[in-house]
């Protein structure tokens, strides 16, 4: 026996044959990454955008196997578009790209926000525990790379098509005085050839050997997405460009070494309604340049340690019990939006997550206290138990997909009848494709998401005993629309269309990498 596995293992030559690692190396929505190494240890930051809390930050000792280890902030401000108020939201907005830094024993994260017209610097010296500082200040430095020279002084380079560089004070509390931003690059999207289309944005800056490399997106008009790389010996310029990469649409990111000496280029692709997931792709240096790829090309496979999967590490189910001294949410959870505390409890009853409405509101998308997770493909499906018999006239709670064209299967209320309903957007407004009395307090929800060769489709489904599974309206299609910019994410939510003060009990979240329509 222990000859055949041997056999397995090893190839004629000799070698030992080891699973790898394979492009994308997270098949889910982590858009705008940013990497930094300590030690032997990477670390990572994204975007979530209008998600609270946001600004997520994740650790791997083998730049494929991520986990989640906290966020920037809580909140990003009190305003009526961040906590879905009178009407408000901030859909495709909240805090964009981020630039992920470690200097002198403290680790920082930048971001800006076109809601609040803010730049943020967000500081700790410990990024697994916290706690973070925050300063922020105007205004919004769009795409910002943070950028510590040797020197000791540091900067921000951002902007789109025309690259600018502004210093900031020692302390980082804002813009050196006396100091004006100036022009490093007129047009940084012109060695990708074309002129039109997305201009050169999405900065990161590094320094290598005494150069500096500035890596960008660029999306030239009837084109693909593309990475342009500048070099310089000076953080003024002159600045020399050449396209970096222009394969898959794989672009925007930057550079990370490995304790062995490897060089990677993580980037990402957009990839429909999954939403924009990342890629490595190694790195040789050949005359003073990162060349990326392997003759141009994205691999599909890499020399690296094999994926474990992304559950628990990024995603992972919740049966909402808690021991003492837990969080209560772990870091997967992000709310739809800055929550509000009052309306949502694990300890009104134990071992159930109660959402209770305390206003009336239109859709889906205006509700408070959707709790969210990313969908992951190739295909992945969700489950919950609900208990309905505290919902009142015209509630609406279940399990969502949330983007702009969304899909729900829950319980409706209507003239004192539950109904199990399966909602979709027809012509931009939400309609019922199917309802099923429901004659019992708890039911079973599933919402199933295929992302296999971009099919971007969802199915629903309903159990009333947990073993047979009918399915419920009409296939959810999942575009990646712009106005919400952001993958379909699963949603637990309860909303009030009549009269507030109803509530709903979910048992459990439960995800899972995959499903059972074909």
């Amino acid at each position: 026996m222990i000859r055949f596995f041997l056999s397995l293992l090893l190839c004629c030559s000799g070698n030992i044959l080891l699973a790898q690692a394979q492009n994308p190396v997270i098949f889910a929505d982590v858009p705008d990454l940013s990497m930094i190494r300590v030690g032997k240890t990477y670390y990572m930051s994204s975007t979530t955008m209008h998600m609270s809390p946001g600004l997520p930050l994740m650790k791997s000792k083998d730049l494929i196997n991520w986990e989640l280890i906290g966020y920037a902030y809580d909140r990003l401000g009190e305003m009526d578009e961040l906590s879905l108020n009178s009407g408000k939201s901030t859909y495709g907005r909240g805090s964009w790209a981020s630039s992920l830094r470690y200097h002198k024993g403290t680790y920082y994260v930048t971001t800006f926000a076109q809601t609040t017209g803010k730049t943020y610097i967000y500081s700790t010296q410990n990024i697994e525990k916290g706690p973070w500082k925050e300063i922020s200040f105007k205004p919004s430095y769009h795409d910002h790379s943070l950028f510590f020279d040797d020197d000791g002084r540091v900067y921000m380079i951002y902007g789109g098509g025309k690259l600018k560089m502004i210093e900031l004070s020692a302390d980082l509390s804002g813009v050196k005085p006396g100091t004006t931003e100036q022009v490093i690059i007129e047009n940084a999207s012109t060695p990708s050839g074309t002129q039109g289309g997305l201009p050169a944005e999405g900065s990161q800056v590094f320094k290598v050997n005494g150069k500096y490399y500035l890596f960008n997106i660029t999306w030239p008009k009837a084109g693909m997405r593309t990475v342009v790389i500048h070099r310089a010996d000076k953080l003024t310029g002159p600045w020399e460009g050449k396209v970096g990469l222009q394969d898959l649409g794989v672009a925007q990111g930057g550079l990370i070494d490995t304790l062995e000496g490897k060089w990677y280029a993580y980037l990402f692709r957009d990839f429909g309604g999954v939403g924009r997931i990342p890629y490595l792709v190694p790195v040789q240096w050949k005359e003073g340049w990162p060349v990326l790829g392997e003759n141009g090309k994205v691999p599909e496979k890499l020399d690296l340690p094999a994926s474990k999967g992304l559950i628990p590490g990024l995603v992972a189910s919740d049966e909402f019990t808690r021991k003492k001294g837990e969080p209560a949410l772990p870091l997967v959870w992000q709310w739809n939006h800055n929550p509000e505390a009052k309306l949502w409890s694990l300890n009104d009853r134990k071992g159930y997550l109660r959402l209770t409405t305390n206003r009336v509101d239109t859709s889906f998308t205006q509700a408070r206290n959707t709790l969210t997770q990313r969908t992951i493909g190739p295909e992945s499906s969700a489950t919950t138990a609900l208990d309905v018999s505290k919902l009142k006239e015209g509630d609406f709670a279940g399990l969502g997909l949330l983007q702009k064209e969304y899909g729900l299967v829950g319980v409706t209320v209507t003239q004192g009848k539950p109904s199990i309903t399966m909602v979709k957007l027809v012509g931009g407004k939400p309609t019922d494709r199917q309802r099923v009395p429901l004659d019992q307090s708890v039911v079973y929800l599933k919402a199933e998401c295929d992302f296999r060769n971009r099919k971007d489709t969802a199915h629903f489904f309903y159990s009333l005993d947990n073993k047979t599974w009918i399915r419920i309206g009409e296939p959810l299609k999942m575009p990646y629309t712009i106005p919400h910019f952001m993958g379909y994410r699963f949603g637990l939510f309860m909303y009030a269309t009549q009269q507030p003060g109803g509530f709903a009990d979910f048992d459990y979240f439960r995800i899972s990498d995959s499903i059972t329509q074909p």
